[in-house]
């Protein structure tokens, strides 16, 4: 079951506070963006944080499960979505704690059987 993006919108509305606050459609589901980095996952309605330890220090008790069947556990965070200070808090500390996006490789240009280069089309 795919999430509805009213829901998406709502986690968003809780977070705005935190800043550059962001989401993406992928694979049906959702990932939200705290300025390049995803700190978490919305799929099938549920909000599933990237586990850090400075979120753990802040939920008195966690639940963890994995967002998608293969996926690595996640904290399930769906009882503080009315809670828009601890939301932002979790959000805040997440984000900081996450490293930064590797950048992205430039794409080598292509060759040709022989190995040289192939002029760029026009």
């Amino acid at each position: 079951m795919a999430s509805d993006e009213e829901f998406v919108q709502s986690v968003h509305d809780q977070v705005r506070g935190v800043g550059d606050v962001s989401y993406r459609k992928m694979f049906g589901e959702y990932a939200v963006y705290v300025g390049q980095k995803v700190v978490a996952l919305v799929c099938d309605n549920q909000l599933f944080l990237k586990p850090t330890d400075a979120a753990r220090a802040l939920l008195p008790s966690v639940a963890e499960a994995p967002p998608y069947p293969g996926a690595k556990p996640y904290f399930v965070v769906d009882e503080y979505l009315d809670d828009r200070e601890m939301m932002s808090q979790l959000f805040r500390v997440t984000a900081d704690a996450l490293p930064a996006p590797k950048p992205k490789k430039k794409p080598k240009p292509a060759r040709d059987r022989e190995g040289k280069r192939r002029p760029k089309p026009r």
